[in-house]
């Protein structure tokens, strides 16, 4: 039986992560949908929970969301780096 190496220090934690491009497309998608529903201006979502399998997502607007384990955060940071 093998264990998995332990992280030592939190900096590796909180470093940002390299998502894969079609899960950010759909991030973006799914952004982008619920401004053309809501074009009001709206409050501004905290970013998405996409699962990496079937590519649902639903906005978090909360400040800690609670994700699946099939499920990754897209802050909206890396969404509105695309759309402009």
């Amino acid at each position: 039986m093998y264990a998995a190496p332990q992280l030592q220090d939190d900096s590796a934690i909180a470093s940002p992560q390299l998502l894969d491009p079609t899960l950010l497309k759909a991030a973006r998608l799914l952004y982008r949908a619920y401004k053309e529903v809501h074009p009001d201006g709206i409050q501004r979502p905290l970013g998405v929970a996409i699962d990496r399998f079937t590519h649902r997502g639903q906005l978090i607007f909360t400040q800690k969301p609670a994700l699946l384990l099939t499920e990754c955060f897209v802050p909206f940071d890396q969404l509105e780096a695309g759309l402009y």
